[in-house]
């Protein structure tokens, strides 16, 4: 079973591998420092399990988990933390397990058991439910991978079809979310200018009023200049007021 360890302490990854060294079957095909770096790496090395910590730097370990689950083959996530207040959010997370720090070795071995059920499909897959925080990153599916694509470096969302455009800084990107639910876990960094349109609040640079009577926004970056409906223009005018 090949495994990933991600801790943002180099000597607790140290000890896991130490622990790990002369279990059977058992290959560390790598270490992450942060919940991007785990999402990338548990990718890219095609691993059967993740040991994880929680609290991490960049992205924090739940949040790996949850774009991890939308990977074609999803790894096993074994959580291994610190705080054990954290225990039932790791399991809506779908971990198979969960370890308190400092990891005992027997409790490792039993963990690792469960991860191979879990990848062999012979323990309940459960499903996700909704975040009950702001995520860090979007992630976009990309020839059968993930993107990630922080929320800092987000532009705009345009809705189109069944299908979120995201704009940023490295591009674009089509994401499989709606825009409603964006708007309402995001609200503090994206406001509404048409049915179909979020803008990120920092991107906001000018409104300009055509000739023919419709209002654009100019952006910061890029040149796209953005329509705003009448339904959104009175409330999109007072909260910028208020910026």
């Amino acid at each position: 079973m090949k495994l990933l360890i991600a801790d943002d302490e180099p000597l607790a990854r140290a000890r896991l591998a130490t622990m790990l060294a002369d279990l059977p079957d058992i290959e560390i095909a790598g270490e992450a420092e942060n919940g991007r770096d785990a999402v990338e790496k548990a990718q890219a090395l095609a691993v059967d399990a993740v040991l994880m910590d929680i609290a991490m730097p960049v992205m924090d370990g739940l949040e790996a988990a949850r774009h991890l689950a939308q990977i074609e083959s999803p790894p096993a996530i074994v959580f291994c933390t610190a705080y054990d207040e954290h225990a039932l959010a790791a399991f809506e997370a779908a971990a198979v397990d969960y370890l308190v720090k400092p990891v005992r070795r027997e409790r490792l071995i039993e963990a690792l058991d469960r991860a191979r059920r879990h990848r062999a499909g012979t323990s309940p897959i459960r499903s996700l439910p909704p975040a009950d925080r702001q995520r860090s990153h979007l992630s976009a599916r990309l020839r059968g991978n993930l993107r990630l694509i922080p929320i800092e470096d987000v532009h705009y969302l345009l809705a189109e079809e069944k299908y979120v455009m995201v704009q940023h800084a490295r591009g674009e990107d089509l994401i499989e979310e709606s825009l409603k639910s964006l708007e309402l876990e995001f609200a503090d960094r994206f406001l509404r200018i048409h049915r179909n349109c979020l803008v990120a609040i920092e991107e906001f640079q000018e409104l300009q009023r055509q000739p023919d009577g419709r209002v654009l926004v100019s952006l910061r970056h890029g040149k796209a200049r953005l329509e705003v409906s009448r339904r959104c223009l009175p409330g999109l005018r007072e909260k910028l007021k208020h910026l």
